[in-house]
């Protein structure tokens, strides 16, 4: 169920809304249409096209901007914020810094997210901070905090060996980013533990690391079973729970589609078998591009040259899941990539790699709703829709670099960013 935003950014308490969109992208993949009329009562638009204005609405001027839903981020971690190597890394989140400090910093970034104009996001793993995404969607919902609404998988789950943190005195017991099962039996009480504690989805590790083989080709460390991702999965189905599996490529990433996961993330190395099981079961694809160009080890070291394989890998998979009609959502994997950068240079990234602007747009919109079972209620500007809102300046169908500079924010009918915010 879908809560309601914060009481306090409502404009008016029983007065309708109106937003005049001088051009609306509507989410649908459809053309963009000129002069529409988006009518909002509460948290819902009630009408859009060429409709009578109710008599005592609220009239926010949008007729010379792009109006289009608020855009859905599929692959966050909200208690990730880069990770900066010179500053201890990933190991530092959380050897060094505390739940508390962590919980800070992603409230935050939450609210960053939501100022860029994504008003929903999928965040798929705390990274050692346990349950504390269920603590941000509250406050959110409860509106102690400003963001997104948030579908979040809690812990992820890998086996023993496949997660940091690594590399210290063997004799010492460290926490690990995620928890840890062996066998089917550890895979699904976990899962339960999930799903008790109010996951909304289940984030599985299917590969750990990877490197360039003596073949010069991109290996993955495969980890979990078919078996015990087949547990994992019947237990999340059974109570209407999903399944998103980190999967490099190789036998990790069979495994995954074989367990029947319901979302491949990343997925550098599809190849052609791969594809047409994506297909033939549905899973959907989160690719998450931009985060593999960032911060690549200098040229000629192991760590440079499978970073430089990873996205010589990633390009061409990507190409053929579009061309071959792949479900793909939008996805950023931002917090592995920091919060202060630019969420939406992802759909520069997807039209650079095959996808036209409007495929890209609906990615972020219907297409990513759909995946998170919101269709017709989240990603579309249409009646009965929430009314999550974004305006850019100019034509993000012509350029799509355009959505990296919104304006305008509106959350469930509360206006968050541009004309009718709360001052």
């Amino acid at each position: 169920m879908i809560v309601a935003p914060l009481a306090a950014l409502l404009l008016a308490a029983t007065a309708p809304v109106v937003v005049r969109a001088g051009t609306l992208i509507d989410g649908s993949g459809g053309p963009a249409v000129q002069n529409q009329v988006i009518v909002i009562e509460g948290q819902r638009i009630t009408a859009v096209g060429n409709v009578p204005i109710p008599t005592g609405a609220t009239i926010l001027d949008l007729s010379g901007a792009t109006v289009l839903p608020g855009l859905i981020d599929a692959h966050t971690h909200l208690f990730l914020q880069g990770e900066e190597p010179s500053e201890g890394g990933y190991d530092a989140n959380i050897l060094q810094q505390g739940l508390a400090y962590r919980a800070a910093r992603a409230t935050v970034s939450a609210r960053r997210a939501l100022e860029q104009g994504f008003t929903t996001l999928r965040d798929l793993g705390t990274e050692g901070a346990g349950y504390g995404d269920i603590g941000i969607k509250q406050a959110i919902e409860r509106g102690h905090i400003l963001g997104p609404r948030l579908f979040v998988a809690t812990l992820g789950i890998s086996t023993t060996g496949g997660y940091p943190l690594e590399g210290y005195a063997a004799e010492l017991t460290l926490p690990k980013g995620v928890a840890i099962v062996d066998g089917p039996v550890e895979a699904r009480k976990v899962a339960r533990e999930q799903i008790d504690k109010g996951a909304d989805w289940i984030k599985v590790y299917m590969t750990h690391r990877s490197w360039v083989g003596r073949d010069g080709k991109l290996v993955s460390q495969p980890t979990m079973t078919v078996e015990e991702l087949k547990a994992i999965v019947d237990e999340a189905h059974g109570n209407e729970r999903h399944v998103a599996c980190h999967a490099y490529g190789g036998d990790g990433l069979r495994h995954a589609l074989d367990g029947g996961c319901d979302s491949i993330e990343h997925g550098l190395d599809l190849d052609d078998a791969a594809i047409a099981q994506m297909l033939k079961q549905g899973t959907w694809y989160c690719p998450t591009l931009g985060v593999y160009y960032l911060d690549w080890a200098a040229e000629g070291t192991p760590a440079g040259q499978r970073d430089r394989a990873r996205a010589a890998a990633h390009e061409p998979s990507f190409r053929r899941a579009v061309k071959a009609g792949v479900k793909i959502a939008f996805g950023t994997d931002t917090g592995g990539a920091p919060w202060t950068s630019s969420m939406a240079a992802e759909f520069s990234q997807m039209v650079r790699l095959g996808m036209t602007p409007a495929q890209a747009i609906r990615s972020a919109t219907s297409a990513a709703a759909e995946m998170l079972g919101a269709g017709g209620e989240l990603g579309v500007v249409k009646a009965g829709a929430l009314a999550d809102l974004i305006a850019v300046e100019g034509d993000p169908l012509a350029d799509v670099s355009r959505l990296e500079h919104v304006s305008f924010v509106m959350k469930g009918g509360s206006v968050v960013r541009g004309v009718g915010a709360p001052r």
